[in-house]
């Protein structure tokens, strides 16, 4: 449907819907560029803050993944006019605690009646315009390091079927209430620039101190990282299927390298499959080619849509190891899990 729209021609566009990011990226100034977003889905699971939590996280992640700071956010409230406004309460609560978490400050936002309760966040972060990590930038040769496990979609479908084991839902809420800011500051090296001012009395704004801003900065990485992109709604395959459209490369993924959260696979075979999961698979599976032995509930959980899903990053050989160990020496489970090659059919190989 966008590709029938009309065309908008703006030079400070850096990355645009056109190519299909995981944000908006607008130049202001020589060395300061927006990174902008928005987010917001209906409960998937019962607790309100915790779904607040969820929410935010997985708002705030697409400004990760271009490699940004969040500095701001605008609420986005749908909620049923008879409802108990303490859910509400409890919700926004939760949201704030990640926002505050992020140091991004909510400024506002919108509410609307609407009987199917909806929440999430508009985002605004800032990063140096040549620092900008999008989805077209991984070469051959790159390795493709991935950190978090997947799963939570099936895992969700299970939870409202009432199936899901307690210990599934601990695992799986811990991962989506579980921001990518650690992960996005190994991959900047933790730049940290002095607090930013008070515009009342120069003093350090609350949050601030300290905390990583590319804005500032146009310093090389200190990893070789070409591409980034966050795994959320399109799944594995999905969003990698972006990355190498993007990049004009082709990938090489492993299947049993990928991390699973605990109770994914029996999800799967109990047949708790979301209907985006499936949607995603009538998309992306035409570019994919499975080697012998790939499990099929492997192949399955590759399309599964994920919510507030881990960052799938390209990176030079050469550095990845070192990536790869910063970011678990800093808790962040990362694990390589495929490689990127050169152009060429099929688009994604997966192997066992």
């Amino acid at each position: 449907m966008l590709g029938k729209l009309a065309r908008q021609h703006d030079p400070n566009v850096l990355v645009g819907f056109d190519h299909a990011d995981d944000a908006g990226v607008y130049l202001i100034a020589p060395d300061t560029a927006l990174v902008q977003t928005v987010d917001f889905f209906t409960p998937i699971v019962d607790d309100p803050y915790t779904f607040g939590q969820i929410a935010a996280t997985n708002a705030l992640s697409d400004v990760y993944a271009m490699g940004g700071r969040p500095l701001t956010a605008l609420a986005l409230v749908c909620f049923p006019d008879k409802a108990d406004l303490t859910i509400l309460e409890q919700i926004l609560a939760g949201g704030l605690s990640k926002m505050m978490e992020a140091a991004c400050t909510v400024v506002g936002g919108h509410s609307i009646r609407d009987e199917e309760m909806k929440f999430g966040y508009s985002v605004t972060g800032v990063i140096h315009p040549q620092r900008v990590l999008a989805n077209s930038g991984a070469k051959p040769g790159d390795r493709l390091l991935f950190t978090k496990a997947i799963g939570t979609g099936v895992i969700g479908t299970a939870i409202k079927k009432g199936k899901a084991d307690p210990a599934w839902i601990k695992a799986a809420v811990r991962s989506m209430t579980t921001l990518n800011k650690t992960a996005v500051e190994i991959v900047w090296g933790r730049v940290s620039d002095p607090p930013r001012p008070s515009a009342s009395s120069g003093a350090p704004s609350p949050g601030s101190a300290g905390e990583p801003a590319l804005s500032a900065t146009s310093q090389p990485l200190p990893f070789a990282v070409h591409s980034m992109t966050d795994i959320t709604g399109f799944g594995m395959i999905g969003h990698a299927r972006e990355m190498a459209l993007a990049s004009n490369v082709s990938l090489r993924l492993f299947a049993g390298r990928v991390p699973l959260l605990p109770g994914a696979i029996e999800s799967v075979r109990a047949g708790f499959i979301p209907g985006g999961l499936n949607a995603n698979r009538d998309f992306a599976e035409c570019v994919v080619a499975w080697e012998d032995n790939v499990p099929e509930d492997l192949k399955t959980l590759l399309f599964d849509a994920q919510t507030a899903g881990g960052l799938l990053i390209s990176v030079a050989a050469q550095d990845a190891s070192r990536l790869n160990e910063a970011l678990r020496a800093a808790g962040v489970p990362s694990r390589e899990i495929g490689e990127v090659l050169p152009p060429g059919k099929p688009l994604i190989t997966i192997a066992p």
